[in-house]
């Protein structure tokens, strides 16, 4: 279920002529106030919309590519409802080489739970090609050192 979507102020998410597109974030976490805390520390690098569940992540990101506004950046859990976040990551992955999506135009994706046993991490990495991976409780420094990381 689409919980939230929110727009920074300072610009509409799709601006007119000349100017580039705002940034889309996808937040996957089941726990609303988690979403909630994570979108506050992100929203001021773009749009975000908070999904609770592994299926409808799939179907959001795949809507936004067909509808020309991808998702830049994709934060996930890995415990969702109806399908995991690993399983929704290897998705998003095996959507983007089959639409030819690659270098920087691919989606950072960044892991965030509080599974932190060698397992999860090797097969988010590895299996799931992500970007990063936090240990929830996340300080605000640590997701801001990613994001610089990774060019947001």
């Amino acid at each position: 279920m689409l919980v939230k979507a929110t727009k920074k102020q300072r610009q509409p998410a799709y601006s007119n002529i000349g100017k580039e597109k705002e940034t889309r974030i996808l937040i996957v976490q089941y726990e609303q106030l988690d979403s909630l805390i994570l979108e506050k520390f992100v929203s001021k690098y773009g749009y975000c919309d908070i999904i609770t569940n592994g299926q409808e992540a799939i179907d959001a990101f795949k809507i936004a590519w067909e509808e020309g506004h991808p998702y830049s950046l994709v934060f996930l859990d890995i415990m969702l409802p109806k399908i995991n976040g690993h399983q929704v990551l290897q998705s998003i992955r095996i959507y983007e080489k089959e639409h030819d999506i690659i270098g920087y135009v691919k989606s950072k994706a960044i892991i965030i739970t509080s599974l932190d046993d060698t397992e999860n991490i090797i097969k988010a990495y590895y299996e799931g090609e992500a970007n990063a991976y936090l240990i929830k409780p996340i300080e605000k420094k640590d997701l801001e050192m990613t994001l610089k990381t990774l060019v947001f």
